[in-house]
């Protein structure tokens, strides 16, 4: 890792210094995924009313998580043995190749499929932009250069949204897809600064058994999570099957990686002193995140009755509040240690949730929106200070397996928080109409839809607080 004798500034650690292209390379690369969790969401009625298909819509956006998910850690393993560049180009060159054919696809089914390979591509890009960071820069320089990866979301929070309603309101809603070509050229090219150390390659074999019993394992747990209660009843054949297989396939995988000469996901990261309590934050706010991102702007437009535009920008306080949060984590991590930081994230996570549990069928826009950003503020300093602290944790040879486990953990936190809140509110939904026929979500009366939704706030508070052992649990400092 390399070393540092002086405090580091902007001039020293920006984008005008020595490693200024390489870090304009990762802000670039990431800016791919980053505008691709924002934009697409708004141009849904555009892409249903072109191709059909209205009960797959929910499909682009799972299978995209699923893809994403059970490919993180095979290339994290894949970067410690041959290095981080071509691991994030062929991760870019895959979002390119995917976004193509998203753009020119026929059906809606067509465009699921490329969505697929969209999210192989992204599988790679975040977390290598994350080790790459971890690479570079040494762990006080990393307050800075986190900086400008955070305001690579920030801005995404923003533009991605009024791009997709631009593009799908005056353009096409292929462009949604086709801009990315141009942005991945740039980063291509950029990323030709990146000359990073050459490492032995490892002379053990692949763990293939590892990687497929991984791979059938986090696809069959997380389509069931996805898609319970959705594609298929939660007590149905068709969901105990696919738990079923996932949970042998994960059984049988730690099997295999204890006996493993080189594991793709080691079991020590699992008892890491800094990973474990870095990866629990990770899942944890990925159930919150997730769930509230889900209902926050369907309680906006159906209980309050603002309009999809108004409900985004409730949304959008999160999407803001995370990255203005990881830039400043920095400060707090350095001076008072990395277990101040997530305490603080805690704390904020708790607070948001108490101020969203208080909103009612009267209240504000404002009322609604405030939690939000004090919910991103803590999200960003909760999980933000343990994905630097598990780069410095480790050496080069597993730091990408580090940084990759932390990307998988939200992940799955994510497919986790779907799950519960979409169990919670559709339960409560369908109690109150006794065994008849439920109508969608968004088109409940509010005085069903809001005391259902109601209690989703209090499942999420609930959630975020074993946040507060896991900033117990983290170490004040990192040490190997």
């Amino acid at each position: 890792m390399p070393t540092s004798t002086t405090r580091p500034t902007r001039s020293s650690v920006g984008l005008r210094s020595e490693r200024g292209p390489i870090l304009l390379a990762v802000m670039v690369s990431l800016s791919l995924v980053a505008i691709d969790m924002t934009i697409l969401a708004t141009a849904v009625p555009s892409v249903v009313k072109d191709l059909g298909g209205f009960e797959q819509f929910p499909w682009l956006f799972s299978i995209y998580v699923l893809a994403t998910a059970v490919t993180t850690p095979l290339y994290a393993k894949v970067a410690d043995r041959l290095g981080r560049k071509p691991v994030m180009i062929a991760g870019i060159v895959a979002f390119l190749v995917g976004s193509l054919l998203c753009g020119l696809a026929w059906s809606l089914t067509a465009l699921i499929v490329f969505r697929a390979v969209q999210g192989i591509g992204a599988g790679a890009i975040q977390p290598m932009a994350m080790t790459i960071v971890s690479d570079i820069y040494t762990l006080e320089e990393r307050a800075v250069a986190t900086s400008y990866v955070a305001s690579v979301w920030a801005t995404a929070a923003i533009v991605g949204p009024t791009l997709g309603g631009v593009f799908a309101d005056y353009l096409d809603w292929r462009l949604i897809f086709l801009i990315n070509l141009p942005i991945g050229a740039v980063a291509l090219w950029l990323l030709r600064h990146f000359r990073e150390d050459r490492r032995p390659a490892a002379t053990t074999a692949i763990d293939w058994s590892g990687a497929g019993l991984l791979t059938v394992g986090g696809i069959a747990l997380l389509l069931g999570l996805l898609e319970g209660g959705h594609a298929w009843a939660w007590a149905s054949w068709p969901s105990y099957l696919i738990f079923a297989v996932g949970i042998v396939a994960l059984v049988a995988f730690g099997f295999v990686e204890r006996r493993a000469v080189d594991p793709v996901l080691p079991p020590w990261v699992l008892g890491h002193r800094v990973l474990a309590p870095a990866n629990a934050a990770s899942l944890i706010v990925g159930v919150v995140m997730l769930g509230l991102t889900t209902y926050v702007p369907l309680y906006a437009q159906s209980v309050l009755g603002h309009s999809a535009v108004v409900a985004g920008f409730a949304l959008a306080g999160m999407s803001i509040g995370w990255p203005i949060a990881a830039a400043t984590a920095g400060r707090i991590y350095l001076s008072k240690g990395f277990r101040v930081a997530v305490a603080l994230g805690a704390l904020l996570v708790i607070i948001g949730g108490l101020v969203l549990v208080t909103v009612g069928e009267s209240s504000s826009f404002w009322h609604l929106a405030i939690p939000c950003f004090v919910l991103g503020l803590g999200f960003g300093w909760s999980v933000n200070p343990g994905v630097v602290a598990a780069g410095s944790a480790v050496d080069w040879e597993v730091r990408g397996v580090a940084t990759g486990s932390n990307m998988f953990a939200r992940s799955v936190g994510s497919a986790l928080g779907v799950a519960l809140f979409g169990a919670v509110a559709n339960g409560l939904v369908r109690s109150e109409y006794a065994g008849g026929e439920v109508p969608p979500l968004e088109s409940l009366p509010a005085d069903v839809l809001a005391p259902a939704l109601h209690v989703v706030f209090v499942v999420g508070l609930v959630v975020s607080l074993p946040l507060l052992v896991v900033a117990w649990r983290t170490p004040v400092r990192i040490s190997r």
